[in-house]
């Protein structure tokens, strides 16, 4: 340290004694009990934790909310709303029946849809440069906006609208999915990264439990009108985010060593949720439930809903104990080193006797072009750029198999509706079928984070390995559709509702893990870009194409002939037959090319991933630690000190190194939309 850094330091000890010796003796009894409760009331006696009375209780409120866990929870809440695009298969009829739509533009709808939720780029990239709060802003707007006018279109209180107009309807709409990934999921990945297999799958469980969430507050609400379900898609996430958008942050990585538990406890809450809203999904379906009833299984819904904040009080409360206990530990060292400090002291310096001191040269890195280092890339694990990224084979294949695995899922996820029409099924068994894959969904989302969390730190299973058994198992699902045996689409429904679940937490963690957090908030959306694409090639180029093909060969079988304007319908087995049958094999497909990265990145998987996060961790802990000790000490680090005294230039020394970086970040961004368009 300077010598002139010394004298100051010395200076501050010096003047902090003073005024410590010229109190009065009472206030400084006073004080010794306010910093000391262990020495007045035992040794051994616990202290209480709101000693402070009212003013105590509002300060621990104010650490509920602005901690690391309300913000889970906070997050958990908006997730189990963001999940509206999954049920299109329950007011897809209404749109069809009430606009005259065929299977083709209906299921153009249904690709305009998945754009929306899945092409998130533009909010990752306004994630990356602003707060979370704006990007949960800006979806909660489109939300609304988008479902409201299609709600108005379906009822009538506006002309018919075109087909166009829908579909920039239903895609702003779905767009807000994405905003609402990228502000709570991201942001919860970031401020838990050791555990981010387990916070994917937790918050991508509530995206899919939304649909059967949803369903019972919309019978709730509005009874059978299947036509309100879209005004309460409209109005609820937007209701829900406007509420938790303050407490939604990026914190520092902070160690915790129960940090996984509390996410079991999560878990098991959740799983609570997902088993009641089963049992009652399967005595709605056998028994015939009044208005009345429908509302009491929603209020059940909506306590278990709110059940983890007992979670979050818990361990906030365990923090605030924690941190009393060193606040009164470290403030009973500060009087005696005080004490003993002073009898060393050397003679007060004025400031003006202090040399000036000399801004820290510049040390500016050598920036380097990102159209140098874009067939460069790092090593696995580090931290890619975008261009690096996107032009790495990993990431190729991982868009194939996105492309056919959850491509071929969401096409069975959006026709599920019209499935059940086709084969005689009603619409309340319809509903069962959607509510199926929303549950399942949500235990194939846990299921998948938590289960290839514990395989990989354990056994060391790469991720895309369980990625390659998981889109196996979803070929299963597919033949049962195609084949229709009977009760066939309560099989399928359970088993591609739990594989579209457990396909996007491998998915995700696999490029946070391979290509870094740095631009994860980009990359993750670039990583869902592949299921649009999926969804448009099987669900309007094979089964919209193919069900309507064979519901003009069943009118013309039957001597009627289309009117303009009528809707069209095929009933029967064979009316995605062929379609599913060739999904199978797609997907099939992509299983090989998934194994593929499986030998890729066995190597890296064989290491510790987490390494750099737990150093980072405990680095953290440390600095921490330390300032904390030197602020109850009045001692100032070296970077407090350059900041108060003169001829101290405070923010010029990396502002050349931090204009290079958001012109770097920009050069990349618009490079990578060139890139995909």
């Amino acid at each position: 340290m300077k010598p002139h850094v010394c004298k100051q330091l010395s200076q501050s000890v010096y003047y902090k004694y003073e005024a410590i010796m010229n109190l009065k003796i009472h206030q400084c009894s006073d004080q010794f009990q306010l910093i000391c409760p262990t020495a007045v009331m035992g040794k051994n006696m616990r202290v209480p934790e709101f000693s402070g009375g009212g003013r105590e209780m509002m300060r621990f409120g104010l650490q509920v909310l602005v901690g690391r866990w309300f913000m889970v929870f906070a997050s958990l809440q908006i997730m189990y709303v963001a999940g509206a695009t999954y049920m299109f298969g329950l007011y897809s009829g209404d749109i069809k029946t009430s606009l005259g739509y065929d299977q083709a533009t209906l299921n153009l709808l249904s690709f305009f849809k998945d754009l929306g939720g899945n092409v998130g780029v533009f909010s990752g990239i306004i994630n990356e440069m602003t707060p979370p709060w704006v990007v949960l802003s800006i979806g909660t707007v489109m939300n609304f906006l988008g479902y409201f006018m299609i709600w108005l279109a379906v009822t009538h209180r506006i002309p018919k609208p075109q087909t166009w107009q829908m579909c920039l309807y239903i895609c702003i709409g779905a767009k807000s999915q994405s905003f609402a990934n990228n502000g709570a999921l991201v942001t919860c990945v970031k401020n838990f990264p050791e555990s981010r297999g387990v916070v994917l799958g937790l918050l991508q469980g509530f995206v899919g439990l939304s649909g059967a969430i949803i369903t019972q507050l919309y019978r709730a609400f509005y009874g059978d009108d299947s036509k309100a379900l879209i005004l309460l898609i409209a109005w609820l996430p937007a209701a829900v985010c406007f509420v938790f958008i303050p407490t939604i942050r990026t914190s520092k990585v902070v160690r915790q060593a129960n940090e996984l538990k509390v996410f079991y406890d999560l878990l098991y809450m959740s799983l609570g949720l997902a088993g009641f809203l089963m049992a009652i999904i399967i005595i709605q379906n056998k028994l015939a439930f009044s208005r009345v009833d429908y509302a009491g299984s929603a209020a059940v819904v909506i306590i278990l809903l709110f059940l983890p904040l007992a979670v979050v009080i818990r361990e906030e409360l365990n923090i605030w104990r924690r941190k009393k206990r060193n606040s009164d530990t470290a403030q009973v060292k500060v009087i005696t080193e005080i004490a003993a400090a002073v009898e060393q002291a050397p003679p007060a310096v004025s400031a003006e006797q202090l040399p000036p001191l000399t801004a820290a040269p510049e040390t500016a890195e050598k920036s380097v072009s990102c159209l140098k280092t874009m067939f460069k890339p790092p090593d696995r694990g580090e931290d890619y750029t975008i261009l690096q990224a996107l032009f790495s084979i990993d990431m190729l294949i991982l868009f194939i198999v996105t492309t056919f695995g959850v491509g071929g899922t969401l096409t069975a996820i959006d026709n599920l509706g019209q499935i059940g029409s086709s084969l005689g099924y009603t619409t309340h068994g319809t509903t069962t079928f959607v509510s199926l894959v929303s549950i399942w969904n949500y235990l194939g989302h846990v299921a998948s984070g938590y289960a290839s969390e514990i395989f990989l730190i354990r056994y060391k299973v790469p991720r895309p390995l369980m990625l390659t058994f998981v889109l196996l198992f979803s070929c299963v699902g597919h033949l049962f559709i195609a084949f229709a045996v009977p009760y066939s689409l309560y099989f399928a429904s359970v088993i591609i509702g739990f594989c579209f679940g457990a396909q996007w937490p491998l998915i995700f963690a696999i490029i946070s893990e391979i290509f870094g957090l740095k631009y994860y908030s980009t990359l993750y959306n670039f990583g869902a870009l592949a299921s649009p694409v999926g969804s448009y090639i099987f669900n309007v180029g094979v089964a919209g194409h193919l069900y309507d093909k064979e519901a003009l060969k069943q009118l013309e079988a039957s001597g009627v002939s289309r009117v303009a304007g009528d809707d069209l319908t095929c009933t029967g087995a064979g009316c995605y037959k062929l379609s599913f049958i060739i999904i199978t094999a797609a997907t099939l497909f992509g299983s090989i090319v998934s194994f593929i990265l499986v030998l890729r990145t066995k190597k890296f998987y064989q290491g510790d991933i987490y390494k750099k996060f737990r150093q980072e961790g405990n680095n953290s802990e440390i600095n921490m630690a330390s300032a904390g000790e030197k602020e109850s000490k009045g001692i100032a680090t070296e970077d407090t000190v350059a900041t108060t005294l003169p001829n101290q230039e405070p923010g010029n020394t990396n502002r050349k190194q931090i204009n290079v970086k958001k012109l770097d970040f920009q050069c990349q961004t618009l490079l990578a939309l060139l890139y995909v368009l």
